[in-house]
């Protein structure tokens, strides 16, 4: 695993070659300064192509990762967490762990005023699991948003039809 960059310095983006991480390793996710701190917006990011391997079989586990956050100070470069996300190919990891690590360390590296990861995972033995978890900062109107956004997130489930 590798030490954390120093807050803000993005290295990854525009450098003109890429280490892919054969390992988990957060200490690849880089951050850059929110021009508009002031606002409250979403930024969401799609990973269709999430791979981790079950830690009983070692098969592998295809995802839908859907990470939607609303930055306060600092946000997460997006080929950081790409790689990020591809760090966790060759980890062996349950889906609620993988989706609640990944909130985790994104919490840990931004501080967002809000963050949901909602992982929806292709079918293995007949049955997909698509876990989904969120936070919302103590103290402020945000922890009331996650807090009725998970007693409410699937009151209108997706038709899943492409899995």
């Amino acid at each position: 695993m590798t030490t954390r960059k120093e807050e803000g310095s993005v290295t990854l983006l525009g450098s003109g070659s890429t280490r892919y991480p054969q390992e988990y390793d957060p200490g690849i996710l880089e951050t850059f300064q929110n021009k508009h701190p002031e606002n409250d917006y979403f930024v969401k990011f799609n990973c269709p192509e999430f791979t981790s391997l079950c830690p009983i079989t070692g098969q592998p586990d295809f995802a839908n990762i859907v990470i939607s956050y609303v930055p306060a100070e600092r946000m997460v470069e997006s080929k950081s967490l790409k790689l990020y996300l591809f760090s966790y190919r060759n980890t062996g990891e349950f889906h609620e762990d993988c989706v609640n690590r990944i909130m985790k360390d994104l919490i840990a590296l931004m501080d967002p005023k809000y963050i949901e990861v909602w992982g929806r995972f292709t079918p293995r033995g007949g049955i997909s699991i698509d876990p989904y978890c969120n936070y919302g900062k103590a103290g402020t109107a945000w922890e009331d948003v996650a807090r009725n956004r998970l007693f409410h997130h699937d009151m209108y489930p997706e038709r899943v039809d492409n899995r």
